[in-house]
């Protein structure tokens, strides 16, 4: 097949033929709206499970995104691999760019994304691998918020009393473990896991930056759950015994991914889906095997750019701007954007040992500090 393939030709070659059922989902945050196709009911009740609490109706969307369950689809193309970020091995996804679309495969799973300004189509295994397609379906609403210049976070997102702090850490630093916690809090409100957005609009408002989230559930590791009381029935009781009789470091590095329901965990209005004033930053650079005392403390981003490092994040092979064009794997993060965005907010830096219980009390005290509702 040549490069010149249209995407109508790719459009048709994932369909495989497959009929549309018609059945579909509307998804809705704020002014974003996506209507989901499949030819799978099964994945579409996956699907309305999942983004229950932004399931929502509406006449008309200019965006509409198809899921076809098949097997993994051969496409004859050259694709070139993704080169992924920081220290992370492995080939994951790889790609290539065509008029005004690019398509990207999946090397783990096969599953294949077509995504461009007018058709948006996921094909292969969707049922076994709806992470993905959830992934892709997230992934559309954050194109439309960088649009907009919304910043992307690698971070999660708390809200208290309509007022949102940002979670950053290092890879495997425990902000998920750290926000879960948090949520014991019924004062608290989930915003995102693990991508944060953030943007200043000025305006005739005691506030000039604002934080919103994406529609994805915590997706945890062991470590994370079997700790935790609320947690622990996620995973079989003989399952959890043998982890925690796992070395405690072994147990923390392990990948073995569970979907954490908020709403089936800590109660009916605990999402939020709304852009909220952001109160705050904290990046943990904790250690797990350090003997210093669990510390908060305020830093200055422009003096510490390896924190900024821990907040930052790459738009990655899924960003199409509003143009039509596409991110570049070797695009460069403009951290200038960052620091400007955050000047006025509270930083802070979570050094010592690696202690949630004591992370948990001090961060709380600044939920309620003065610092935490200043004006920007």
């Amino acid at each position: 097949m040549p490069n010149s393939a249209t995407q109508q030709d790719l459009a048709e070659i994932l369909c495989g033929g497959h009929a549309i059922t018609a059945r579909y989902l509307d998804l809705k945050i704020g002014d974003f709206c996506l209507r989901v196709r499949s030819n799978s009911e099964a994945l579409l009740d996956i699907l309305a499970n999942y983004f229950g609490h932004i399931v929502n109706s509406f006449e008309h969307t200019p965006l509409e995104l198809i899921a076809i369950d098949r097997d993994e689809p051969t496409v004859d193309l050259a694709f070139a691999d993704w080169r992924r970020e920081g220290n992370k091995q492995g080939r994951k996804d790889s790609y290539i760019d065509l008029a005004n679309a690019r398509l990207l495969r999946k090397v783990r799973t096969g599953m294949v994304f077509l995504q461009s300004t007018d058709l948006l189509f996921a094909a292969g295994p969707s049922v076994r691998n709806d992470n993905q397609v959830i992934n892709f379906i997230i992934a559309q609403y954050m194109n439309w918020l960088q649009q907009r210049d919304w910043l992307i976070c690698h971070a999660a997102g708390i809200v208290c009393d309509g007022q949102a702090f940002g979670l950053a850490g290092f890879s495997g630093g425990g902000k998920s473990t750290l926000m879960l916690q948090m949520m014991e809090n019924p004062a608290i409100q989930f915003m995102s896991n693990d991508r944060l957005f953030i943007k200043k609009i000025p305006a005739a408002t005691s506030c000039a930056t604002y934080a919103a989230g994406v529609p994805k559930l915590p997706r945890i590791n062991p470590g994370t759950i079997v700790h935790n009381p609320r947690l622990e029935n996620m995973i079989p009781a003989a399952r959890r015994a043998a982890l925690l009789a796992m070395p405690k470091d072994e147990l923390w590095e392990l990948e073995e991914k569970y979907d954490a329901n908020i709403e089936s965990l800590y109660g009916a209005g605990r999402m939020s889906n709304t852009p909220s004033c952001l109160a705050g930053f904290v990046v943990l650079n904790w250690q797990g095997d350090s003997v210093e005392q669990t510390q908060l403390n305020l830093v200055d981003l422009n003096q510490r750019r390896d924190l900024l490092a821990a907040i930052v994040k790459s738009s990655g092979p899924f960003y199409q701007r509003a143009d039509g064009g596409f991110q570049d794997d070797l695009q460069a993060i403009n951290e200038r954007h960052y620091l400007d965005t955050l000047a006025g907010l509270p930083i802070y830096e979570v050094c010592g040992r690696r202690d949630f219980a004591a992370a948990r009390q001090l961060l709380s005290t600044k939920l309620t500090s003065p610092l935490a509702t200043a004006h920007h």
